[in-house]
């Protein structure tokens, strides 16, 4: 099977993937999209995931030719956060990897079985922090472990404060965050079609907290 030629690869790699925790601390966090609030404006406490609006999208290179996106949610998990002592805050994520959803209900299936996520018997992908490190004046990089296919290692998000304040519905203070992560999907054991669909994969997270 012929493989995707090099310049291919290394165009769809530059528009979309960044390759390992060195290119995702460099990914720029600017977005068109912008919330309301500053850091100043987060309330210190315990805050729980609000799974409604929070969003996993994973990217890939499909054969060099191009991007191709999916989608987990329903998460669940907590941050604990205080705007004064941002190095502090803890950050505990799952999400259902049953959640999984593309443009193709065929390939849907495919990433559910055995073959590549096995929801069967890996049901829910965690990360859980160990530290944080205050990159800008509303960004972090938060270090910690990604247990995902049944395999836990070290992986990286770099976070982007989106939005602060009082949900108009629910009353209660709320804090949004854009973050990225790159990971090689084959350093946990999901291998199927490398490097014919690419081994690096972006996350990109848009996540919702209540607090508590």
């Amino acid at each position: 099977m012929r493989r995707p030629s090099p310049s291919a690869a290394a165009l769809s790699t530059a528009l979309l993937l960044a390759i390992g925790a060195p290119a995702i601390a460099q990914m720029p966090m600017s977005d068109a999209l912008h919330g309301t609030g500053t850091p100043s404006d987060v309330q210190a406490g315990t805050y729980a995931i609000e799974p409604n609006h929070t969003q996993v999208t994973f990217s890939v290179s499909h054969m060099g030719i191009s991007p191709f996106a999916g989608t987990f949610s329903g998460g669940s998990g907590s941050l604990t956060i205080d705007p004064t002592k941002p190095t502090a805050a803890t950050l505990t994520v799952t999400m259902p990897i049953a959640s999984v959803q593309t443009t193709s209900a065929k390939l849907t299936e495919e990433l559910r079985s055995a073959d590549w996520l096995d929801v069967a018997k890996f049901p829910t992908a965690t990360f859980k922090s160990t530290s944080v490190t205050r990159i800008g004046p509303d960004s972090a990089q938060i270090e910690g472990n990604l247990t995902l296919h049944g395999v836990t290692r070290p992986a990286t998000i770099r976070a982007k404060l989106f939005g602060a304040g009082a949900n108009p519905m629910s009353k209660k203070a709320s804090v949004g965050f854009l973050g990225r992560m790159a990971i090689r999907r084959s350093q946990f054991g999901v291998t199927k079609y490398v490097p014919l669909v690419s081994d690096e994969t972006v996350l990109v997270i848009n996540a919702a907290f209540e607090k508590q």
